[in-house]
């Protein structure tokens, strides 16, 4: 199965800021860290991707598509308190629409802590999985991928620092048997 990851940073206006410089470094620790072998890095808004045309967004989610032709795509919960997140969902849906001879095969979406499950209830569908990936054996080298992108990490009792995020993986085995699994909502699989 090929994978595809599509990682998209925010800004406000142009140029890369220090702290912009900084996030794109540790990110790309990270995907080292997961064996990622192609990470693209897209400017938009920060927290504004709502003022964004979907059309624009969408097209350079099909660039990435036409260019590494992936059988199954990874984005963001439709419900997240994120609304870049939420929009980011909508752009992907968009691109992987279903057509003959297309590469995309399998889309699902993931959980993000503290955007996922902030949303109030009743306000957004809510995330209910459908599709889990056994990472018992994995789990420490995603703890490890998560601390070298500290930026994005809060203290404990946060959802999602490292104990939030690893009481969540074995929360997510549990509920299959295993002891950590990462949790998915199945859009759509052509077999």
């Amino acid at each position: 199965m090929s994978l595809f990851l599509l990682m998209v940073f925010f800004q406000e206006g142009g140029g890369l800021t220090e702290e912009l410089k900084i996030r794109r470094s540790a990110a790309k620790k990270a995907c080292d860290i997961l064996g990622v072998k192609s990470v693209f890095f897209g400017d938009f808004p920060d927290n504004s991707m709502d003022t964004v045309a979907l059309l624009d967004i969408a097209k350079i989610v099909e660039s990435q598509i036409a260019e590494h032709q992936p059988d199954t795509v990874f984005t963001h919960h439709a419900g997240d308190l994120n609304i870049d997140h939420r929009r980011m969902h909508e752009a992907v849906v968009t691109a992987c629409r279903p057509q003959s001879g297309y590469s995309v095969k399998t889309l699902l979406s993931f959980e993000v802590p503290s955007s996922t499950e902030w949303q109030l209830p009743g306000s957004a569908p809510p995330f209910m999985p459908n599709w889990f990936v056994d990472i018992s054996s994995t789990l420490g080298r995603k703890l490890s991928a998560l601390q070298a992108y500290a930026t994005e990490l809060r203290d404990w009792p946060h959802p999602r620092s490292i104990q939030g995020v690893k009481h969540l993986a074995h929360w997510r085995g549990a509920t299959v048997g295993v002891d950590a699994a990462e949790a998915f909502i199945l859009g759509r699989q052509l077999a």
